[in-house]
């Protein structure tokens, strides 16, 4: 300790003045001007021209960065702060004045990059905060175009669809209408031909009636030039012309008749609409209308034949008068029948004249609707055209929110893997200050609540501070409407899971493989989650302790080396301390873990002068592969101790130690490297009056506070700089003096629980973990052997 406390004599002012000596004129000049010319004219100066020629320019850099001049406003390189954190000082084995000169000014160029980065750190995150606030705005904009974009399309799917209906039925009115048109087209057609057709019949057949009254006037002539011969005929005659009267009696009812007809053929004409469905009958009465007038036709050319006859007759009249009388009557009737079947065609030539019109009227207001229906169409089609537009518009725009956000994307990521790198550097040169100072790292994490826990409506005792500089390393206790605050080198909270509480020590477990002694201890009361951050639960991959994962780790990691020509020799070894006596978990002979110190193997600590430390008759396993540790771990937890108190249902009675001791040999570049990994978990610190604890629980928790006050002792020893810190008080401060007192890389774990009831014992874990932060117990040195270290005889296990 003497030693030590020689090695930190204040800086004399000699040394800054030759340090500025030593500083060439042309930079004292720019020094000068720097200072004088304020903060607005000094130009930025790049890190690689402030950390050249270190040798001779490092005091006037200290210097100046001291006097708060240049700070500011010196850049860094990711490689000039990796020359920076790598770089090794030259010192002297007598001079210690000359060797803490060095490292004070590292100590101040790392305080100046620290500076410089932590100022890069809060524009980094201000930077990712504007970011994180343009990113959810552009995502709420994009949200809501996206949700405007579907009801514009909704609506526009749902017009399209109506329009594509409406189209479809135009186009199936249309075509119907077409079909109608062209078939009354064909059907005008076809009785514009009928009409000419019977215009022409009629126009002979009447030339043919009026030669047939001539021969009939004729032949009343000749028969009245024989009346007298013939008085018969003539009393037929007035017979017949009784009979022609009463036809004509006849006629004027079928002229009556007609008007009838006339007058439901203007009824007819009214119920237009219902002709439609007759329309078949009437081309059935067509098709009639044709045979009678084929009928007629035929009529026509028997009458022909008649005349004819009627022409040879009456020149025989005379031979045979009843023939003639016979064809007169046979020429009545034809030509009444002749007449009716005339009057017939007129009608039906009437009826089909306004058939026709109608017709046509029909095809004129079909032609408006189709006209009326393109019209339709096509306002239908550029409106769609005109929707098509304004989705496609509102595509590109969408389109461009999308480019927009993924760009912001980009840049957030970008921006996070920066943070991560720089979360990297700040670790590294977090770490190499804390390895050049020499002091215990402390991690503090809070288990989350539990049902048992009597929180109900009370406010929580634990907070977490928001600032830049405590965010992540801050925690608060409040008791009593005080509250206390407390910084360690990292904070995990209630959420914090094992993988992200790994992550923190992984480069610590590495440097085991690489030759130095590592030793990662959790301290806590009873219930705050030591053995769960040290054990986890090995059956679920997610829960896994920092003990298994720590394993893994290092056999991955030394079967990747085995590339670079390594080649790893292993020894795990575990024990706990129940009662102060020193328990072989590992050992097969039950009687060295009886109870209440029954007769078995006496276990003895030891250390040589190399600062190694070693159990005797302690067993040692050789491992090579994870499934082998996790066995011995299974071992080890089934012989512990554990017992059930009021606090906990299974409290570890016991310090347990698990130590794993690393050989390395490179057969290329014959070096060799000897590591020690030390994982504790330690018994929970509780009172009495909590606990509840009587007969053999009374026996082992004093001798846990007991062990525990001890190295409270050796803390506050520390911390003061005792020439006397007293280890031997316990077998447990015997054990960890090599990690607390020597040159091992050292963390501690303080669990701490949020139940409101164990404020208190949370605030004094808590102030333990403060005092252990701030003490120092010299740089870790890597251990580098000439040759492989034989195995001890008596099958010693080093804890070094």
């Amino acid at each position: 300790m003497a030693s030590r406390n020689q090695n930190r004599p204040p800086r004399s002012p000699s040394s800054k003045k030759e340090g500025v000596e030593g500083i060439p004129l042309d930079k004292r000049r720019r020094i000068g001007m720097g200072r004088t010319g304020g903060a607005t004219n000094v130009e930025r100066k790049p890190f690689g021209s402030v950390n050249r020629k270190l040798d001779v320019t490092a005091t006037s850099d200290v210097g100046s960065c001291a006097e708060g001049s240049d700070c500011g406003n010196v850049e860094f390189t990711k490689e000039e702060v990796d020359a920076l954190v790598n770089e090794r000082l030259k010192m002297k084995k007598f001079d210690h004045k000359g060797n803490l000169e060095l490292v004070s000014e590292l100590n101040a160029r790392l305080k100046v990059c620290i500076k410089w980065f932590q100022k890069r750190d809060e524009s980094h995150v201000e930077e990712e905060g504007k970011l994180q606030i343009a990113l959810d705005a552009l995502e709420k904009k994009c949200t809501e175009t996206e949700a405007e974009m579907k009801n514009k399309e909704g609506r526009f799917s749902a017009t399209i669809s109506e329009l594509r209906q409406d189209n479809a039925c135009l186009q199936e009115r249309l075509s119907k209408e077409e079909s109608e048109k062209l078939d009354a087209i064909a059907c005008h057609r076809k009785e514009n031909e009928a009409r000419i057709a019977l215009e022409a019949s009629q126009a002979s057949l009447s030339k043919d009636l009026e030669k047939a009254q001539q021969d009939i006037l004729a032949a009343n002539q000749r028969a009245s030039s024989v009346d007298d011969m013939y008085k018969r005929l003539q009393e037929y005659n007035l017979s017949l012309q009784q009979y022609n009267s009463k036809l004509h009696a006849e006629l004027e009812v079928a002229r009556e008749s007609l008007k009838r007809v006339e007058k439901e053929k203007s009824t007819i004409v009214e119920n237009h609409s219902t002709l439609r469905g007759r329309y078949s009958s009437l081309q059935d009465q067509l098709n009639l209308a044709r045979t009678a007038q084929d009928e007629a036709l035929n009529q026509k050319e028997t009458l022909a034949n008649e005349v004819k006859c009627l022409r040879g007759e009456l020149q025989q009249v005379r031979e045979d008068r009843d023939r003639q009388v016979a064809q007169v009557q046979v020429l009545t009737s034809d030509v009444v029948k002749y007449k009716e079947s005339t009057g017939e065609s007129c009608a039906k030539l009437e009826y089909l004249m306004e058939k026709t019109k109608s017709l046509e009227e029909t095809c004129s207001s079909q032609r408006e609707q189709i006209c009326l229906l393109e019209h339709q169409l096509t306002a239908a089609n550029e409106k769609l055209k005109m929707s098509d537009l304004s989705s496609i518009e509102t595509r590109t725009e969408f389109e461009k929110q999308k480019r927009t956000v993924r760009e912001l994307q980009e840049r957030l990521a970008e921006t996070e893997n920066q943070l991560v790198e720089g979360e990297k550097l700040r670790k590294k040169l977090h770490n190499t200050i804390l390895e050049l100072k020499g002091n215990i790292r402390v991690f503090c994490r809070v288990r989350p609540v539990l049902p048992d826990d009597g929180t109900g409506s009370e406010p929580p005792v634990i907070s977490y501070p928001t600032s830049t500089e405590a965010l992540g390393r801050g925690i608060d206790v409040i008791q009593s409407g005080q509250k206390y605050p407390f910084t360690f080198d990292k904070v995990f909270n209630h959420d914090a899971s094992q993988q992200e509480v790994f992550v923190e020590i992984s480069q610590l477990v590495q440097s085991a493989l690489d030759g130095y002694k590592v030793c990662i201890f959790a301290y806590g009361q009873t219930g705050s989650g030591k053995t769960y951050t040290m054990m986890g639960r090995p059956e679920a991959p997610e829960q896994k302790g920092l003990i298994p994962r720590s394993l893994e780790q290092i056999f991955q990691t030394s079967q990747s080396l085995m590339a670079k020509g390594w080649k790893y020799k292993m020894q795990a070894s575990m024990l706990e301390i129940y009662n102060e006596t020193i328990r072989d978990l590992l050992s097969t002979n039950k009687s060295s873990s009886t109870e209440n110190g029954a007769p078995g193997k006496q276990y003895t600590i030891k250390h040589d002068a190399n600062g190694n430390t070693y159990v005797t008759d302690l067993t040692i396993v050789d491992v090579c592969r994870m499934e082998e540790i996790s066995s011995l771990l299974r071992q080890a937890a089934q012989s512990r101790s554990v017992g059930k108190t009021q606090m906990n249902e299974q409290s570890s009675r016991s310090h347990f130690v698990f130590t794993l001791r690393i050989s390395g040999v490179n057969e290329g570049t014959e070096q060799q490297v000897q590591g020690v990994l030390n994982l504790i978990d330690l018994a929970g610190s509780e009172r009495l009056s909590r606990s509840g604890a009587t007969g053999d629980r009374l026996k082992e928790t004093q001798a846990i506070n007991r062990s525990l006050s001890c190295l409270s002792d050796v803390i506050f020893a520390l911390a003061k700089k005792e020439d006397h810190v007293p280890f031997r008080n316990s077998k447990l401060t015997y054990l960890l003096q090599p990690c607390l007192g020597g040159d091992s890389k050292t963390l501690m774990f303080v669990n701490i629980s949020p139940d409101p009831a164990s404020v208190g014992e949370s605030l004094c874990s808590l102030r333990f973990a403060a005092r252990v932060n701030a003490c120092e117990i010299g740089i870790p040195r890597r251990q580098m052997l000439a040759q492989m270290p034989a195995r001890p005889a008596d099958s010693r296990l080093s804890y070094g």
